[in-house]
């Protein structure tokens, strides 16, 4: 009988990838019309790709270099996700994503293997490969002295450029934050799509398509436009705010026939959304607090800090006085 122990020293083989069947189409995610225009140039790069490389002759003078490299940018909640499904939704394939927390290994060496393995996948299905939160793995390779860790990052970040230069299919890599991108990574990427948060006229749309149109029941006074006016919110925020209204509809006492989503739940909902990231992006040095809870805080620590100065000059006057003393009491001997 196997022990749990000895399966976890011993059984290291592990689902790297996930293949998504795609459902969702570009008709359901709404998008600012620049950020729209970059990927609709994304797509026809795909579609011509054969024509470019094939017909046309590239792919003879470029063996290296011919895939479709995409690197998604921008804010949570912007349609990342959503848009590498639809483009492999759009182009009939499948979409194989890659589980970094389970591509990322324990053992020294495994992970640029896990990465080459899922290339080969994509390889073999002819599926669209995609990273999401890619500069967890697509990170500024360290240098000078490094420990065991940064050189294992660093193979791993080679192993993705070789593989990334080799492969002659698509990928797409999403993050929020592309500045930790390597540098190297620049000129592998065809196209950046920058996700810019939605306008007014995207959000009313958003918050449109969060409802069913036949069975989610809304009270008269609901004004989606209002509410686009008033709360500058991500597409997944605006999801989440919906969410919650629901749930908050549904709480109320009374027969479920007669429970109705009304305007203050919507109301009240965004505005929790809005208070939970202000919550999780607080900071003292990035305005969290309030400025006279502030201006307080920092008086206190200086104070602190004026009377930890005062007693520690004290005391070395102190010391000082008492070596002097000693001095002059070994001289007088």
């Amino acid at each position: 009988m196997t022990t749990p122990l000895f399966s976890f020293f011993t059984n290291r083989s592990r689902r790297v990838v996930e293949t998504v069947t795609p459902g969702r189409t570009l008709a359901d995610v709404v998008l600012p019309p620049q950020t729209r225009r970059t990927l609709e140039h994304a797509l026809a790069q795909v579609r011509n790709h054969e024509l470019i490389f094939g017909r046309w002759g590239l792919g003879e003078r470029h063996i290296a270099g011919r895939g479709l490299a995409f690197n998604f940018a921008g804010a949570p909640g912007t349609g990342k996700t959503i848009c590498a499904e639809a483009i492999a939704h759009e182009l009939g394939l499948k979409l194989l994503v890659v589980d970094y927390a389970q591509a990322e290994s324990m053992w020294f060496g495994e992970t640029p293997k896990n990465i080459v393995a899922a290339f080969r996948a994509a390889a073999e299905q002819s599926a669209v490969l995609f990273f999401d939160e890619a500069d967890a793995i697509a990170t500024r390779r360290s240098a000078g002295t490094i420990l065991p860790h940064d050189r294992e990052s660093n193979l791993t970040i080679n192993v993705l450029l070789r593989e990334l230069e080799a492969f002659n299919g698509i990928v797409i890599f999403a993050t929020n934050l592309a500045a930790n991108f390597d540098p190297a990574f620049e000129r592998r990427i065809r196209t950046h799509v920058l996700f810019e948060m939605p306008g007014v006229e995207e959000r009313v749309r958003i918050w449109e398509l969060q409802i069913h149109p036949k069975k989610t029941p809304l009270r008269a006074d609901v004004d989606f436009r209002r509410l686009a006016e008033r709360y500058q919110m991500s597409g997944g925020d605006i999801k989440n705010a919906v969410i919650k209204a629901a749930a908050a509809a549904a709480a109320e006492s009374g027969p479920d026939l007669g429970k109705q989503i009304g305007q203050e739940h919507f109301e009240r909902a965004a505005q929790d959304v809005l208070s939970a990231k202000s919550v999780m992006q607080q900071s003292l040095f990035e305005g969290g607090f309030a400025a006279s809870d502030s201006v307080s805080q920092w008086q206190s620590v200086a104070a602190r800090w004026r009377t930890a100065v005062v007693v520690a000059l004290g005391l070395a006057g102190t010391a000082l006085i008492a070596a002097l003393a000693a001095v002059a009491l070994t001289l007088l001997r």
